[in-house]
């Protein structure tokens, strides 16, 4: 069954493009989600079809209607999953680096989402027939936990939870170059590239979103032959834009080590790397039906954990955060 809802622009909220207004709002799961239902004409503004770059003025009357949800054409496909938690109600995962999340563009089969369905076909519904039971995403070449909802309930939950920011998501990443202080902060609204349609970056425009990303350093590394150092990060995200922690360490000159979009692209350097040192180490959050409180935590990879363990002789000295995480994400020697 369709769902109607109208809406009436606020002064404050004049000025805002209409998919980043509707996405703000409470019975909208996300902005992509807005943007489909602009797109296939279930979006009015004063009555009219809007334009998908609509510019909203304050009194205009928006009248949304969404369709109740259509039957998948998805096929299910037996992909291996790291399932490390599961209930009637939500799924948490990790996801292997290499792994894209939902069908795109040059990805129709293969992904998670088909994955997902090949494991169990009932998802949740609310981010649209092709991305079933997704609530976040993780980049393609990215490692570490997700969270699944099986239901739409459970789905608009854990939504809410991520825009309250209620749900504490910490990953580890190295950089290039040595930071010095031991905390920071990087509060800087991203949006598309102008001059790059495929890259993010720190943009001041109407369309930019904020985000915030806060940091702890763990070690820092000594400079060699083919870099000026390296400081290992745990990162903690406010909002989920994306590509976010990526393209936050660039904007303060310390890309992330093996990056081929927003990195410096030199493979000594990378040390060899050929995707991003980034993954997904803890995961916190309440369990939007029994309340529990759950933390889930997921060592580095393989090919992660083998680059620290060579930069090891060129420590520096780990700091108390770095005391703190490293037990956790290291994985025990084999």
């Amino acid at each position: 069954m369709s769902s109607n809802h109208t809406h009436t622009v606020r002064g404050d909220e004049a000025g805002t493009r209409l998919d980043r207004l509707l996405g703000d709002l409470e019975f909208m799961v996300s902005r992509s989600a807005a943007q489909r239902l602009i797109e296939a004409g279930y979006v009015l503004v004063n009555g009219q079809v809007p334009n998908k770059n609509h510019t909203t003025r304050a009194g205009e009357r928006i009248d949304v209607t969404i369709p109740p949800p259509e039957e998948s054409d998805l096929e299910p496909e037996s992909i291996p999953l790291d399932i490390r938690y599961e209930d009637e109600y939500l799924i948490i995962l990790s996801k292997p680096a290499g792994l894209v999340v939902h069908p795109a563009r040059g990805h129709w089969s293969g992904t998670l989402v088909h994955a997902l369905l090949g494991h169990n076909v009932d998802l949740g519904t609310l981010q649209g027939e092709d991305r079933p039971g997704i609530v976040h995403r993780l980049d393609k070449d990215t490692s570490g936990l997700m969270m699944v909802a099986k239901d739409d309930v459970t789905q608009a939950a854990l939504s809410e939870a991520l825009k309250v920011r209620s749900v504490e998501r910490r990953y580890v990443t190295l950089v290039h170059g040595y930071i010095a202080p031991d905390t920071g902060l990087v509060d800087a609204p991203l949006g598309r590239n102008p001059r790059d349609r495929m890259k993010m970056g720190v943009v001041e425009s109407p369309n930019s979103k904020q985000a915030v990303t806060t940091f702890r350093v763990l070690d820092r590394y000594m400079a060699g032959r083919y870099d000026d150092g390296y400081t290992l990060v745990e990162c903690k995200l406010y909002t989920g834009r994306t590509h976010q922690i990526r393209v936050h360490m660039a904007y303060i000159k310390h890309q992330v080590v093996g990056d081929p979009l927003y990195g410096r692209n030199h493979p000594k350097a990378d040390l060899g790397l050929t995707r991003q040192f980034l993954h997904a180490y803890r995961l916190s959050f309440e369990h939007p039906a029994t309340g529990e409180a759950l933390d889930f935590l997921d060592p580095l990879t393989d090919d992660l954990a083998s680059r620290l363990r060579a930069l090891e002789p060129e420590s520096m000295g780990r700091t108390p955060a770095g005391d703190e995480v490293m037990p956790l994400v290291m994985p025990a020697r084999l």
